[in-house]
C-alpha cells in the first residue's frame, strides 16, 4: 500500500478547537491506497436524498434478459451500492462534479443548459 497526499485525495478538514483549548494546526490527513478494495460497476442513479443529517445515493445496474428476434427487449434494474454522505462529504462531492461537468463542458461533451453561465477555469 502506498502513501500519497495528492489535491484530490489528500485533502484535510479544517480541524475546530475543543473549547477551552487554544487553536490548533489544522490535522493532516494522509491517503493510504487499498489496491484490495473491491469496485462496485453502476449504470444509473437510482435515487438521491437529502435528510437534513445525511445524503443518501443509491446506485444500479442494468440486467437485460436474452434477446429474442420480433420480441421486444426487456431489462431489470438492481440495486449495486448505497452510499450515505455526511454533510461535508456531501459538499466535498457537489463541488467536484461541478467542475468535472464544467471540464465536460468545456471539452464539448456535455452541452451547456440555456441559460447557463459559461464555466470558469480555476
Amino acid at each position: 500500500m502506498s502513501s500519497e497526499s495528492t489535491g484530490s485525495k489528500g485533502k484535510s478538514a479544517n480541524a475546530v478547537p475543543a473549547a477551552g483549548q487554544s487553536e490548533r494546526q489544522p490535522a493532516t490527513i494522509g491517503y493510504f491506497d487499498r489496491a484490495d478494495l473491491m469496485e462496485t460497476f453502476a449504470d444509473s442513479v437510482i435515487g438521491a436524498i437529502f435528510d437534513g443529517q445525511t445524503l443518501r445515493l443509491e446506485f444500479g445496474v442494468t440486467r437485460f434478459e436474452d434477446v429474442k428476434p420480433n420480441t421486444p427487449i426487456n431489462g431489470r434494474r438492481y440495486p449495486a451500492c448505497r452510499l450515505v454522505l455526511p454533510p461535508a462529504a456531501a459538499v466535498d462531492l457537489i463541488n467536484r462534479m461541478q467542475q468535472i461537468a464544467a471540464a465536460l463542458t468545456q471539452a464539448g461533451v456535455v452541452k451547456p443548459r440555456p441559460g447557463a453561465e459559461p464555466a470558469k477555469n480555476g
